[in-house]
């Protein structure tokens, strides 16, 4: 299918972001153009001299759209928002090499605390880094600690030693200033995490000026103990500042991108410095699976960093292999979202060129590890999907594959998963947990028909009824496996087997179960099972996915129980919505020792008010 040239004239000539999408109405690319009319006629002409990324693009393409703005930032803006949010199959895509974690001072808090973490950032918490390792933190934490206390513990175990009024350990070896217990006082804590946040954004020069003044101070006036402590602290913070490579001049604040590539991907590593100092490290890989040229790559490249409030915000200067397509446009992108000018320019000499080969030689590492590491796995799947072929006896190598397990204590919060294996490799955004909504009691069968009937019957009524109607969105149940694997024997295979005669995908859709005593594999008319050979690839994979959904399963069956358990003692409690329920668990220590609070140990809890405290205490102690 090749999409259709919209009528001459109909396509503006104004900026804007354009949409191709498929006979199902997904969105398959985005793009954004200065003239929507000369940058989207460009796609209708013969297939056969268009780059082979966007022949296949087009081919697979239905329609296309566009929407309008008033200048090319806005495109820009316009295309970052509307790739975030469908995942085009033909745009570029860019995935971290590796979770990268950060130190992180959660400056909401009342005492805010340093830790270490990973993944989603949270609002109202300040990150440094990202570090290469997570132990890079903890050591640099540990020299920071003794020149400015802050506590690390959990909130938990902050309320555990308010209640007892004794500090932990990290107070007694000077790590924590036991805002606990009360052993400081507001101002002072609050000016160590001020001064800590100022530390690690690359302000060293400060914090050593005021901690060699407080040392003389005290040396002066014959306080010796209290210098020595001083001294000690200084110590803390100069040896931390080793370990911070100085690259620029004190006040430079500057990304440094460096990347290397081939045909299919690329390798991209950014060095963050602040004060002059290098404060963090982030590398990912670039999926091309759209027509790239080295400036547009850099395009994506600077969307993917800065489309979304980096943690450490935008810096004067973003240096880069090769200049933007469009420069200009991208220049006042990031002015706009950083409120002051930004730079952004290719290092041709000095130390900033030097700088900038050093990056990229950290990139090529990267991507030959990388390149190392795809060849073993790529080789490996292909192994294994070949094999699973052969010996399911399927018509075509199973692309996507689907498992499915059942969960349950004693027919109890009931559920089912699904999870995905495209190209043998895990799909998470495509994994769907199911409540079983029909089934009473303990009845396996039951709830695996019930699981497959819902998963199948969507994919049916998306196939059978979906169109290209403006607004009509893509179902996530569009894609059918080309194996639906199944947990268990022939019992949950012949309820598979039963449910794809009832919707008609008997001949669409292969099946098969695998039973973990023995690992063998049934399919449908083969009354023996078949003997996968121990350590094959084939095996390995199945194993993989089969326990994969088990785990699924088994954590979605968790959090129901425990949220069931949890609402029902707290249930009818005036002011204890779902919300303050949770944080009270949470806060407490688990349900029981909600039970067990007195009226004093609730009162600690600022956030909750006086009269919801009452009403949850009177409810577990109502002899009282």
């Amino acid at each position: 299918m090749t999409v259709e040239r919209p009528p001459a004239g109909s396509i503006p000539t104004s900026a804007g972001s354009y949409q191709f999408k498929d006979e199902l109405g997904r969105v398959i690319y985005v793009g954004k153009a200065a003239n929507l009319r000369y940058r989207v006629s460009n796609y209708f002409q013969d297939v056969s001299q268009l780059h082979p990324r966007t022949a296949a693009m087009v081919t697979a393409a239905h329609s296309v759209e566009w929407i309008e703005v008033r200048n090319e930032v806005e495109a820009l803006i316009l295309e970052y928002s509307l790739i975030k949010q469908h995942r085009p199959r033909f745009n570029v895509r860019l995935r971290d090499d590796k979770s990268y974690p950060f130190l992180a001072v959660t400056v909401d808090e009342k005492y805010p605390r340093a830790v270490v973490m990973r993944g989603t950032k949270n609002k109202g918490t300040r990150y440094f880094g990202p570090y290469p390792h997570a132990w890079a933190i903890r050591e640099t934490l540990d020299l920071l600690l003794r020149t400015f206390p802050v506590r690390t513990c959990s909130q938990g175990k902050f309320n555990q030693h308010q209640k007892l009024g004794r500090p932990c350990l990290l107070f007694h070896i000077e790590k924590c200033s036991g805002p606990c217990v009360g052993s400081v006082d507001d101002a002072t804590y609050s000016e160590y995490v001020k001064q800590l946040c100022s530390f690690l954004d690359g302000d060293t020069d400060a914090v050593v000026s005021n901690l060699e003044a407080e040392m003389s101070s005290a040396s002066q006036a014959m306080e010796y103990e209290k210098a020595a402590r001083v001294r000690d602290r200084l110590l803390g913070v100069q040896r931390a500042i080793e370990k911070q490579q100085m690259v620029g001049e004190r006040d430079e604040d500057l990304d440094i991108i460096g990347l290397v590539d081939d045909e299919l991907e690329a390798a991209v590593q950014v060095f963050y410095v602040r004060k002059g100092r290098v404060v963090g490290r982030k590398g990912f890989i670039v999926d091309k699976v759209e027509e790239l040229t080295p400036g547009k790559l850099v395009d994506r490249i600077l969307e993917e960093m800065y489309g979304d409030q980096p943690p450490l915000g935008i810096p004067s200067q973003v240096l880069v292999p090769t200049a933007p397509d469009d420069a200009s446009t991208y220049t006042e992108w990031l002015a706009h979202l950083k409120g002051t000018s930004v730079q952004i320019r290719v290092p041709q000499r000095g130390d900033k060129r030097e700088l900038q080969e050093t990056v990229t030689i950290n990139a090529r590492e990267e991507f030959n590890r990388h390149r190392l590491r795809r060849a073993s796995d790529h080789n490996a799947r292909s192994r294994a999907l070949s094999e699973i072929q052969q010996l399911l006896e399927l018509p075509e190598a199973p692309l996507r594959i689907e498992c499915y397990d059942m969960a349950h204590l004693q027919g109890t919060d009931y559920v089912g998963s699904m999870v995905v294996m495209e190209d043998g490799i895990p799909n998470k955004r495509e994994y769907k947990r199911f409540k079983v909504k029909d089934v009473p009691g303990n009845d396996d069968y039951a709830a695996m028909r019930e699981v497959l009937t819902r998963r199948l019957a969507a994919y049916v009524y998306e196939r059978d009824n979906t169109s290209v109607e403006e607004g009509v969105k893509p179902g996530r149940f569009s894609y059918p496996p080309q194996l639906l694997l199944v947990d268990g024997g022939k019992g949950q295979l012949g309820v598979a087997v039963q449910v794809l005669e009832e919707l008609g995908l008997t001949e669409e859709i292969p099946v098969a179960s695998l039973a973990k005593k023995f690992e063998e594999v049934y399919i449908p008319g083969n009354s023996a099972p078949i003997i996968i050979p121990r350590g094959s690839e084939a095996l390995f994979m199945l194993q993989r996915i089969r326990d994969e959904a088990h785990r699924f399963a088994n954590t979605f069956h968790r959090e129901l129980r425990a949220k069931r358990m949890v609402s029902s003692s707290l249930d009818g409690i005036a002011g204890l919505g779902e919300a303050r329920a949770k944080r009270l668990v949470k806060e407490m220590g688990g349900v029981n020792a909600v039970k067990k609070a007195s009226r004093d140990d609730l009162s600690l809890l600022s956030w909750l008010p006086a009269a919801v405290a009452d009403a949850v205490h009177s409810h577990f102690h109502k002899d009282i």
